[in-house]
């Protein structure tokens, strides 16, 4: 295990991070830019382990620290907003998150991130430009199975920026093995906002939405392809809500 990996199992570590990654970017999130939090209600009882986020993703690390932020505004009883952070005095440091082992060796910048509790897995998607599949990893699943047993992890079902592309069957795995509470949480505004690697600003005055939904209710027994169905279908990235985008911008169009 190296440095990074040991340094991120060190809460103070994590906490002191987080709170210099929290002070730089709370102005582009609620300031520069607006945040829409809505169902914070879902989250402000869980338990403090086995608990699943599953998201679409948009920018590699901007929903991500939004995620951060209101967990820790959550831990300071508020209620769908941020307001003035000074939770960021004393942050909710018990969650990981599940990311590209490729995009966290990147730079110093994506090192740091590790260490505030990136569970780094083998990317599925891409070899040589292509987009491929290649099978599960078991040590990446034990990682992450490990990490749910006692604490929170966020994981991006579609392991990639690109809209309603499909899900992986790993989280599908994770949930029939762990059973976990698993919350969905559908994001929005933050591809229009900044940049891909979430960092730099690219549009001021745009309108981030983050909705939290009610905890899903999973039948563990049932297959691992029918579990990922219903998580695609509740982060909004299945194939329906794919049609109803389409038929949306087309309406738009003959408008």
């Amino acid at each position: 295990m190296s440095l990074v990996d040991k340094l991120k199992h060190v809460r103070i570590v994590r906490a002191i991070l987080y709170a210099i990654v929290g002070i730089f970017s709370y102005p582009g999130l609620a300031i520069i830019n607006s945040l829409k939090i809505e169902g914070t209600e879902h989250i402000a009882n869980l338990p403090r382990k086995k608990v699943l986020f599953v998201s679409n993703h948009q920018t590699y690390f901007a929903d991500v620290i939004t995620f951060l932020h209101i967990f820790c505004a959550v831990k300071w009883r508020k209620s769908n907003r941020l307001g003035v952070p000074y939770y960021l005095l004393n942050p909710f440091t018990n969650v990981y998150y599940v990311a590209a082992e490729e995009t966290m060796k990147g730079s110093w910048i994506s090192r740091m991130f590790t260490m505030a509790g990136a569970l780094t897995v083998k990317r599925t998607w891409r070899k040589e430009g292509t987009e491929v599949r290649r099978g599960l990893d078991p040590s990446d699943t034990r990682k992450i199975e490990k990490a749910l047993n006692n604490s929170w992890v966020i994981t991006f079902p579609q392991g990639t920026t690109k809209p309603f592309a499909p899900g992986r069957k790993g989280t599908a795995f994770v949930i029939k093995t762990v059973q976990p509470t698993v919350i969905p949480v559908v994001i929005n505004g933050f591809w229009r906002a900044f940049d891909k690697k979430g960092l730099k600003l690219k549009k001021k005055g745009t309108l981030l939405h983050v909705r939290i939904k009610p905890p899903m209710v999973i039948d563990y027994s049932l297959p691992s392809d029918v579990i990922l169905e219903q998580v695609m279908d509740a982060i909004e990235q299945s194939k329906k809500f794919m049609l109803q985008g389409k038929h949306h911008r087309m309406t738009k169009e003959d408008k």
